[in-house]
């Protein structure tokens, strides 16, 4: 009797695993089957690798000048690796937290090389190699700082590119010099409240004003009053913050070559 009992006692338990692994099977497999779904949803929405770049070589020097001002160029050149002459000359300067350094790991430069424009990058006074100096207390005197670099290194109606504090450089220039600009192309910068609305309508060079869509302070003042040159467009990078060409420097890239050849 006994033995009897404990056969169905078996009996019953595998009845009961069976019917739980009935149960439970579905859950498995759909849990089994979710990271494989995940692993193709990426793949459907993994942007395109970009196309490769020729080998541009970025080359750095330093101008005797008052103070010395260390800079990094990077010359366009064709698919045999032969210089070229550059369809544009693009002058780059760079944010508070920032130097030349950065439009080079950034890739800018040998991006820009790549696409047949000159480009220049140089470290402002005080900051990366360039020693600080009391001859740039005054806008006349970072204007003419500016304007010295680009005499002694042959650069004639370049494209200016100002993020952030380099606004203090770029805007006074552009006040002044306008007319041997080809381009600008600020970048959420200060000094923006200097120039009055009348100055401000008699600027025509062609103008591209990027920040980013976090950028909820500087970024949005100095859209407010470039909004006022009259030959301007705008790029919002979407999720980006104050230096939004780090958070989005494919996009960043993108927007700068489109209206680089636009110049052209």
């Amino acid at each position: 009797m006994n033995v009897f009992r404990n056969r169905v006692a078996v009996l019953g338990l595998v009845l009961l695993a069976t019917v739980l692994l009935y149960l439970l099977l579905p859950a498995m497999r759909q849990g089994s089957m979710e990271p494989s779904l995940a692993v193709q949803r990426m793949a459907l929405i993994a942007p395109s690798v970009p196309p490769s770049t020729p080998n541009i070589t970025v080359r750095t020097g330093q101008l005797p000048s008052d103070p010395p001002l260390f800079f990094r160029e990077a010359l366009p050149i064709d698919s045999a690796g032969r210089q070229i002459l550059p369809r544009l000359q693009v002058v780059l300067l760079h944010g508070q937290a920032f130097t030349s350094k950065t439009w080079e790991e950034l890739g800018t430069l040998s991006l820009l090389a790549a696409n047949g424009y000159q480009a220049l990058a140089l470290d402002l006074p005080g900051f990366g190699k360039s020693p600080a100096s009391e001859s740039v207390k005054s806008d006349q005197n970072r204007v003419d700082l500016l304007k010295r670099f680009l005499e002694a290194l042959g650069v004639r109606a370049p494209v200016l590119l100002s993020p952030s504090m380099s606004g203090h450089y770029a805007l006074p220039f552009l006040q002044k010099y306008s007319s041997q600009l080809h381009g600008f192309v600020p970048i959420a910068p200060v000094a923006t409240r200097t120039l009055t609305p009348q100055q401000y309508q008699d600027i025509q060079t062609p103008t591209l004003i990027v920040y980013g869509e976090l950028d909820t302070n500087l970024g949005a003042q100095s859209l407010k009053n470039l909004q006022q040159l009259p030959r301007h467009t705008v790029v919002k990078l979407s999720g980006a913050r104050h230096a939004c060409y780090m958070d989005k420097p494919r996009e960043f890239h993108l927007a700068l070559l489109d209206y680089l050849n636009k110049l052209d």
